[in-house]
């Protein structure tokens, strides 16, 4: 029988993240949950469907609108899935232990103390449990970053490259990824990078792609202070996107697990 909570097909950009973190998370039924940046519930849902009832699934994100909307999704239906607003890079250490904890396109928003933020996740776990956490990776649409760069250097824009510069060196890296779990004396380390081709065509489809604008565009506007300059900088950049296609973002995923005391 299907699972009434599958993946949903048409989210091109959380589930193809969500395959990923499934693949490399072993669950069993009756596993607590902790699942962070829970967003719309890619994979919360699926989560606590595949634990049952004898599970239990606590979904936080930090925004109230987004746990307001799973929870009117959710309605009645599997009582062992909570929806609840909170700062993953805050949680209360008073909050029970729990068998696995999980992030879909999460670590990014761990900034500015991203080691410090995952180390208080791994306070979390119970001997034995595994964290499995998803993000876009270093190296994401790399072709666009230098396209980007070459152009500002063209047109002798010093400080919007600086900025770009920055945004860049700040994403996460799996390398990082790597050092950080070994660092907090995790176990059976994985991490793990899929790619991902992203299709889009020039012009308005490009600059409004609801994958490209949302975190990955933006940041290339707020490099500039002039946003007129930005928008016509943007504008010209759209009109050929033969010169940065194929576009690929680096699936990442992070996993490890806390040692059994002997």
């Amino acid at each position: 029988m299907m699972p009434s909570w599958p993946l949903p097909e048409n989210d091109p950009w959380s589930t193809p993240f969500a395959q990923l973190l499934m693949h490399k998370l072993e669950l069993q039924p009756g596993d607590s949950v902790l699942d962070i940046a829970a967003g719309g519930g890619i994979p919360a849902f699926h989560l606590a469907e595949l634990v049952g009832p004898q599970g239990r699934v606590l979904a936080i994100d930090i925004h109230q609108a987004q746990v307001l909307r799973s929870r009117s999704i959710q309605g009645r239906q599997m009582p062992w899935l909570r929806f609840e607003v909170g700062d993953m890079r805050l949680l209360p250490a008073t909050l029970p232990r729990f068998d696995r904890i999980t992030g879909n396109l999460s670590f990014m928003f761990f900034r500015p103390n991203r080691f410090e933020a995952l180390r208080n996740l791994v306070r979390l776990l119970k001997p034995g449990g595994q964290i499995v956490l998803t993000f876009p990776s270093l190296g994401t649409f790399d072709s666009l970053w230098l396209l980007v760069e070459e152009e500002m250097k063209r047109r002798n824009l010093a400080k919007e490259r600086k900025a770009l510069a920055e945004y860049i060196e700040e994403r996460p890296s799996a390398k990082q990824a790597r050092q950080w779990l070994e660092e907090l004396g995790l176990e059976q380390v994985e991490v793990t990078e899929w790619p991902l081709e992203i299709f889009t065509r020039p012009g308005r489809d490009f600059l409004e792609h609801p994958l490209l604008r949302g975190g990955f565009l933006e940041d290339v506007y707020e490099c500039f202070e002039d946003q007129s300059l930005a928008h016509e900088f943007m504008d010209d950049l759209s009109k050929d996107t033969r010169r940065f296609t194929p576009l690929l973002a680096q699936r990442c995923a992070m996993s490890g697990f806390i040692p059994v005391p002997k």
